[in-house]
């Protein structure tokens, strides 16, 4: 029996406005000089992504969890959300709850919409390649790029309240 698919809510991560400013700063120099297996950085990394997180601390977080209820409300499909920084889930760990939930397909989707983005290009693939590795009875889609007519559709229907009050 084919299992019903789970969508894998893809988003950013933002750091709680808690976290040490400090801190911060020393993960974002060891993160552009891409010293991704530096221990310091591993540590850090750790540290934010760990951090609690709370509507008040984190409202991205927040959001992402209130988006990703609605979307099972509005397709009926289970939604997990994956952080591709400073926030937990990571997708790997996403992708390992969907399967631990029995999924046998996930379907990925962002709401970074436009082209051009390094965590839509090129993050969220490599994200799922690890995946296919990692669950090779995983059946994986990403849902992106987005069709830009659409985008443009969905903007210029929320401005119509601002633009014809």
């Amino acid at each position: 029996m084919e299992t019903q698919p789970v969508i894998l809510l893809a988003m950013h991560g933002m750091p709680a406005s808690d976290f040490p400013k400090d801190q911060l700063a020393e993960w974002g120099r060891l993160h552009s000089s891409r010293a991704f297996t530096d221990k310091r950085y591993l540590e850090l990394d750790g540290r934010l992504r760990n951090w609690p997180r709370t509507p008040e601390n984190d409202p991205y977080h927040a959001a992402s969890y209130r988006l990703a209820r609605l979307m099972e409300s509005q397709t009926g499909k289970k939604v997990v959300v994956g952080f591709n920084e400073f926030d937990r889930p990571s997708m790997e760990d996403a992708f390992a709850d969907a399967a631990r939930l029995g999924a046998s397909r996930v379907v990925v989707i962002t709401p970074m919409m436009t082209r051009g983005g390094s965590h839509s290009e090129s993050d969220i693939p490599q994200a799922i390649e690890k995946a296919r590795k990692s669950h090779p009875g995983l059946s994986i889609d990403y849902v992106w790029p987005l069709d830009e007519s659409r985008i443009a559709e969905f903007l210029s229907g929320e401005l119509r309240p601002a633009l014809h009050p």
